[in-house]
């Protein structure tokens, strides 16, 4: 019976995360400028790209597949959280709890910040999935010392490098834990090390990309430290370890409680280690908040093992109620930050009616507060960008669109134009900005140059001022947009310098990641 149950519990909550992101978003928003990207990767199927490793693209390759409609793209990060959700259940078995542990451990997730993370078809819910299931195989092999689980840890590290770079993180927390603990004797198992190279050589297509293209991951990362990762303070990362949970922090806190002080859980001290490296290299990398989100859903299920084995103790039956109820009501004040439900004029009125900006929610990269949360204002204004491109384009003599090439300044206006470039009758699109760059064409033979654009170029940039016309067509004007005001502009007629300047960037380009 209780098994039965068990199964029916992680069912439920199963299928109730793989629905939400299909109830609950909003017809207004469309597909976040990430998803544009890594949907544009698709498009180009590799063993890497500049921004990620390739299982992504994969999945946007299957999606197109579909008609690369909202719902197909949606299905992935739905899915994976449905995986994880199963993997919690595992975990709070694997660990003797009881129907009400895993009760509270899948509504714990459920309710967290993978409520956000989720519904976007980015790497961390992959990543999510990956360490999730990492510190299941660690548990069953603590557990059994099966080698078998050797075998699938190494697995899961092949594939979880071949999602996200951040798996490193885990991979390196890992080994150190090992040394650090009884596990060490696993270092005199030939198993461990065979797995190992199994998850070496899952890896090493992509390793080998890497090399073949001088490593564009280390200038993602220096783009990242320089654009994005200069704004985040290590105070803030810390602080918002406990509100990328808030309705069930405390869970989180006691399964590290349970691994640190409790003697049935310095068993597996291991995973406490595991989480100290990994927030100590992400605190000294200042890495965004959300990138140590991965590690919290296997200490939400250890959590909620040890808050039932209280609460079986000590009989207090007020709190078997009080948790969920009280994980539930904080869902209530979260959610409308979490998941854009109601239309962008709807949210903007409900935020200023709650004063929302005085919970930093509001505070976008460059710390400015806006409207919208920053992700929710990147999934407006694209398709009329779109359009509005589409538009100019079409206006062109035929005689002359084959010598029109419409481009990007950056990758989200780039790879919007390139999701809907079928649609609207658009060229090929172009831009030198993330995966982009790869994709450029070795030579420069244009008569006009359709650019989308947030800002107008800088001076500095002295390939745009080589033209005989610059005509500012249209922008977008959808206010909550993190485009809001991006122009559409029209380059007619380059001299022989654009030409110039514009196949040497490229030159340049190709040789920075030795492109073939």
């Amino acid at each position: 019976m209780k098994q039965e149950k068990s199964t029916v519990i992680i069912a439920v909550f199963a299928i109730i995360k793989f629905l939400i992101p299909f109830l609950f978003i909003n017809a207004a928003f469309e597909l976040h400028r990430d998803e544009y990207l890594y949907l544009a990767d698709a498009d180009h199927l590799a063993w890497g790209y500049i921004e990620m490793p390739p299982m992504l693209a994969v999945m946007g390759a299957i999606s197109k597949l579909f008609g690369s409609s909202l719902y197909a793209v949606y299905f992935w990060g739905s899915l994976f959280g449905s995986l994880k959700i199963i993997l919690i259940g595992k975990i709070v078995l694997e660990l003797k709890g009881n129907v009400y542990a895993l009760f509270i451990a899948c509504l714990a997730f459920l309710v967290s910040g993978y409520l956000r993370m989720n519904i976007l078809f980015q790497p961390n819910f992959l990543d999510g999935f990956f360490w999730t299931w990492s510190v299941y195989l660690i548990i069953k092999l603590i557990n059994s010392n099966d080698k078998k689980f050797f075998y699938y840890l190494g697995i899961c590290f092949g594939l979880g490098m071949l999602a996200k770079y951040t798996m490193a993180f885990f991979i390196l927390a890992f080994f150190i834990s090992v040394i650090l603990t009884g596990n060490r004797k696993w270092l005199l198992n030939k198993h461990f090390y065979f797995a190992m190279l199994i998850g070496l050589l899952i890896f090493s297509p992509n390793l080998y990309w890497q090399y073949d293209h001088h490593f564009p991951v280390l200038h993602h990362m220096e783009l990242l430290r320089n654009q994005q990762l200069q704004y985040t303070s290590r105070a803030e990362f810390l602080v918002n370890q406990i509100i990328m949970f808030f309705p069930c922090f405390f869970i989180w806190m006691m399964g590290l409680w349970f691994l640190l002080m409790r003697k049935e859980g310095k068993k597996y001290s291991a995973i406490a280690i595991i989480y100290f490296v990994v927030i100590f290299l992400l605190l000294w990398f200042k890495g965004k908040p959300y990138y140590a989100a991965s590690i919290y859903p296997s200490l939400l299920a250890i959590g909620s093992v040890y808050i039932e084995s209280i609460l079986q103790s000590n009989k207090i039956k007020i709190m078997h109620w009080a948790i969920p109820v009280y994980m539930l009501l904080a869902t209530i004040l979260v959610f409308p930050v979490a998941v854009p439900f109601l239309s962008p004029l709807q949210l903007d009125q409900f935020y200023q009616s709650v004063h929302a900006e005085r919970m930093g929610v509001l505070n976008w990269e460059e710390k400015k507060n806006n409207p919208l949360p920053q992700d929710f204002a990147d999934m407006l204004g694209w398709k009329e960008m779109a359009e509005k491109t589409a538009k100019v384009y079409h206006q062109l003599p035929d005689s002359v669109k084959q010598k029109t090439m419409v481009y990007g300044d950056n990758y989200g206006d780039a790879a919007a134009l390139a999701f809907y470039r079928k649609k609207y009758g658009l060229p090929e699109i172009y831009s030198d900005d993330a995966s982009f760059a790869f994709w450029l064409p070795q030579k420069f033979d244009v008569t006009y140059f359709l650019f989308a654009a947030w800002h107008m170029p800088e001076a500095s940039d002295s390939f745009f001022y080589h033209f005989k016309t610059v005509e500012i067509k249209d922008s977008v004007t959808q206010k909550y947009s993190r485009e809001y005001g991006a122009k559409i502009v029209l380059y007619s007629f380059p001299d022989s310098t654009a030409k110039a300047l514009a196949e040497r960037n490229i030159k340049e380009l190709r040789a920075k990641y030795n492109l073939h």
